[in-house]
This record gives structure tokens, C-alpha cells and sequence, in this order.
């Protein structure tokens, strides 16, 4: 099963959200500073929205944004982990399991 796709995700939070909050589109649109036909773009799971206004929009619902670091294999071959980036392609046998260990100062998985 393939996982939910970034864009379908936000559609769904800032709909669920808008509808708790008892907010017609329009009424969000005016509260966020932004156009009615945005906020219809970021529920439909438009791929392209500004992140300028997509802020102001989360903002008014009380919903944030977040980065974190995701563990893919281009992210472990670029930090120097090769053999691990080879195991999530599916080389099982490419990574030592002490090395996926984490380090001190690390989270725990």
C-alpha cells in the first residue's frame, strides 16, 4: 500500500479542521486573507499552492506546518550511509545491523 500522498493528507486536515471550526470556505478564505478558490485548492489536494498563503490559511485554523528528517535512501547515501540506503532499496544483507544503531546524542527508535 502506497502511503498518502503529502497534498491529499493537508486536503484532509484543513477540511476536517474548517469543517470542526464550523467554517464556510469563504469564511476561512476571509479570516486567512486569502482567495475563497485557494482554500478550494489546498482541499482539493492541489499539487501547487503558494506556501505564503498556505501558512496564513494553516495559521487561522490553528494547524502548523512541521519539517523533520526522513529516513530514504537518498538521504542515507547523501549523509555518507550507503550500505544502509542499499538496505531500504531491499538489500537486507547490504547493512550491518550495529551500524543502524543510534549513535549517543540520537533518538532512540
Amino acid at each position: 500500500m502506497m502511503p498518502e500522498a503529502f497534498p491529499d493528507r493537508l486536503a484532509a486536515e484543513v477540511r476536517a479542521r474548517r469543517g470542526a471550526l464550523r467554517l464556510s470556505q469563504r469564511d476561512l478564505a476571509e479570516l486567512a486573507g486569502v482567495s475563497e478558490r485557494f482554500v478550494r485548492f489546498v482541499e482539493q489536494g492541489k499539487r501547487s499552492v503558494q506556501l505564503d498563503s498556505l501558512l496564513a490559511l494553516l495559521g487561522t485554523l490553528g494547524l502548523e506546518l512541521r519539517l523533520g528528517t526522513r529516513t530514504s535512501s537518498a538521504a542515507l547515501a547523501l549523509a555518507g550511509e550507503p550500505a544502509a540506503a542499499r538496505a531500504l532499496e531491499g538489500d537486507p544483507a547490504a547493512v550491518d545491523p550495529a551500524a543502524l544503531e543510534p549513535g549517543p546524542g540520537q533518538p532512540q527508535p
